[in-house]
């Protein structure tokens, strides 16, 4: 159904036009979400404020849970005041206006607090408009009997949409439209039938409520005796302040609501929950210099202990995946999460690199039931392409050992006007078509259904028998000084020493090698250019034994230098596959600078590859395992569909079409 909420937007909004002058329109929100927090509280109020008043002013040490029990809420106000009451003495408003405020309950207050109200309280004071913003909102209507709490997570909704065009990077407001349809799929085949049922959902990212909030409503529209409790935890102050106040207005316990960075602590350790439903930030750093204080640090500690996190870490510069290991920590072992998430997560890092084993690590442990694709452009502030992870650690016989990549990136409808970034939406048929292609579980053209196994690989290092030719010429003569000394590295530190700017510890030191390095280089520089010729070498024994005649270098104790010989030889070769390959006591000796690597399934057989990708181009090449085991998730290669170039004739006729417009432009003639 419908819910109808123009009337009370567009009369917020038309309140808002009073602040023009004294707020830019991208402030308008620091005094409208708090005022619309406000009034709803008043008007909740109204109908017990004079029995709390009564109670309190017989006692000032009445208990709080007495003073919450006669008002109806987890929340109460002791104050004489209201809006409309503060405006009979103008003179002393923002004197009275912090003193209504100040006769709230804590939790009330402290909302205010994180919304740093009384710096705007002060700024409207100061710019005249203060009773006039009093006066509007006097007159709204956001009584629970009228409005109700539905009614209310709309008009909230839509205010928080308008602003969240101006968010941070990397916080994108979840639409209503897109928490549909992970509701769905979260309660899909979820024990939440029997009377007065017990249902936990947290949100380790939850903005504002507007996740908790819709699955809330959807849990109880499937069983109205169901008993709902919604945990979050935010960062930011603002949308934390706004979430609390959504809850206490809703009944529910605001003291779930924990103002906290959730990679840094765990702010429900004793909770399992049902469902888990959230949507984290992209890209925001959880280490390193921009990450905020302490975070790090804890991360780590909590990877070391094994309590939340795994031994191997991800990128330090996104947080995505870390959220995901927190989630699995928080489910119960027949519980559901979806989590929203962009690209990165799917195929980013290396074989050994810490979102490989992430990955690796879900899939061994089957807890990755499905990922599903959605449409770019769905959000208010950011237009990438953005995915749905369903994750579960107790599947249904179907889908054990298996997953279901869906492809829903082209169900959407286009909004008629785009909101910031969001220029689609997903309709209720887009929502049930999309569900569908979920619970259906069956292989077609949107979705494929796979066995774990198929996105776990192993890396093989490929190396071919070293084949080396041997010259001394100007190339290579440059190639072995460079290989004996940093000649860039030696000057830098020179010139500090020029320049007065002296050098620390480990400086001197470097600079003593680097000089030593230097005096051989210039030896060895004069003997190779005393011997360049064009003579090539391709045996690596006739070589040596040439160059043993000239190159007369010593250490310190006057042995003869080996090392450094072996390394200036090998800095005077190049790859040549006509040269002799190289052997030692052991066999071929393969050359590292060949090396390059092969993934495959885990499954595959190495030899086989080999035999089919390998030998054909390169028939002495060798595979060695490195016992290196990763995984990635190409989600977009298996629904690649290949479309044919155009053809020489269709390019031919763009070419001729664009050459006569120009022709038409050049010559002033072409038609606007």
């Amino acid at each position: 159904m419908q819910i109808d909420i123009s009337k009370e937007v567009n009369f917020i909004w038309d309140i808002a036009d009073r602040l023009r002058g004294a707020y830019k329109s991208d402030k308008y929100k620091d005094v409208i979400i708090p005022m619309v927090i406000l009034r709803r509280f008043e008007c909740a109020l109204s109908d017990t404020k004079s029995k709390v008043i009564e109670i309190f002013s017989n006692n000032k040490n009445t208990p709080t849970q007495l003073l919450c029990k006669s008002s109806g809420y987890d929340f109460y106000n002791t104050s004489k005041f209201d809006l409309k009451e503060l405006l009979n003495d103008q003179n002393h408003i923002k004197a009275n206006l912090l003193s209504y405020i100040d006769g709230f309950s804590d939790n009330v207050k402290e909302i205010l607090e994180n919304l740093e109200f009384s710096k705007q309280i002060e700024k409207m004071h100061n710019e005249n408009c203060l009773y006039g913003i009093i006066q509007s909102f006097s007159t709204l209507d956001l009584d629970p009997k009228t409005v109700p709490n539905h009614k209310m997570g709309y008009i909230f909704e839509d205010l928080i949409r308008r602003f969240s065009e101006n968010a941070e990077a990397g916080d994108h407001y979840t639409g209503r439209d897109i928490v549909k349809l992970m509701v769905d799929i979260l309660i899909f085949n979820s024990d939440i039938s029997s009377d007065n049922c017990v249902v936990s959902v947290l949100d380790q990212a939850c903005g504002t409520g507007g996740m908790l909030s819709v699955a809330n409503e959807a849990i109880k529209e499937q069983n109205p005796s169901a008993n709902v409790y919604l945990y979050g935890q935010e960062i930011n102050g603002e949308s934390y302040a706004i979430c609390k106040a959504d809850m206490l207005i809703k009944g529910q316990s605001a003291k779930n609501i924990r103002k906290t960075d959730t990679l840094k602590s765990d702010e429900f350790p004793d909770e399992k929950f049902h469902f888990i439903i959230e949507n984290p930030p992209f890209g925001v750093p959880w280490g390193g210099k921009k990450a905020k204080d302490g975070v790090e640090e804890s991360i780590k500690e909590q990877s070391q202990n094994g309590s939340r996190y795994l031994s191997k870490l991800p990128a330090k510069n996104d947080s995505q995946l870390l959220f995901m290991l927190s989630a699995l920590d928080k489910i119960r072992d027949d519980g559901k999460i979806a989590i929203i998430q962009n690209g990165s997560p799917l195929f980013s890092g290396d074989t050994l690199s810490g979102e490989s084993q992430i990955r690796r690590y879900l899939l061994e442990r089957d807890y990755i039931d499905s990922i599903i694709a959605l449409p770019t452009e769905l959000f208010y502030n950011t237009g990438i392409a953005t995915y749905i992870w369903i994750l579960c650690k107790q599947k249904s016989e179907n889908r054990r050992g298996k997953v279901a990549l869906i492809d829903a990136s082209k169900e959407f409808i286009k909004l008629r006007k785009a909101m910031g970034n969001k220029r689609n939406e997903l309709s209720k048929e887009n929502i049930e078509k999309i569900f569908k292609l979920y619970a259906d579980f069956e292989e077609n053209e949107l979705c494929k259904i796979f066995n774990n196994r198929e996105f776990i690989y192993k890396e093989y290092t490929i190396k071919q028998p070293m084949q080396r030719s041997y010259t001394i010429n100007d190339e290579t003569i440059e190639n072995a000084i460079s290989q004996i000394v940093d000649i860039n590295r030696l000057n830098e530190l020179e010139d500090k020493i020029r320049n007065d700017e002296g050098l620390n510890k480990k400086e001197r030191k470097s600079i003593e090698k680097l000089r030593k390095a230097k005096n051989l280089a210039d030896k060895v520089q004069i003997i190779l250019t005393n011997h360049k010729s064009d003579k090539v070498f391709l045996s690596l024994d006739e070589f040596s034994n040439y160059a043993a005649s000239f190159l007369d270098i010593k250490k310190e104790n006057g042995k003869k230098d080996t090392t450094t010989i072996n390394k200036i030889i090998k800095s005077l070769s190049k790859i040549d596959k006509n040269a002799q390959i190289q052997r030692d006591k052991d066999g071929i000796i393969y050359d590292d600078a060949t090396k390059d690597s092969e993934i495959i399934n885990i499954d595959a057989s190495i030899d086989e590859y080999m035999k089919a990708e390998v030998l054909p181009h390169l028939p002495n090449a060798k595979a060695f395992d490195e016992d290196k085991i990763g995984a990635e998730i190409p989600f977009t290669r298996y629904f690649y569909k290949y479309q044919s170039p155009k053809s020489t004739d269709e390019i031919k006729l763009e070419f001729k079409n664009l050459e006569k417009e120009a022709i038409k432009l050049e010559s002033g003639l072409f038609d606007e």
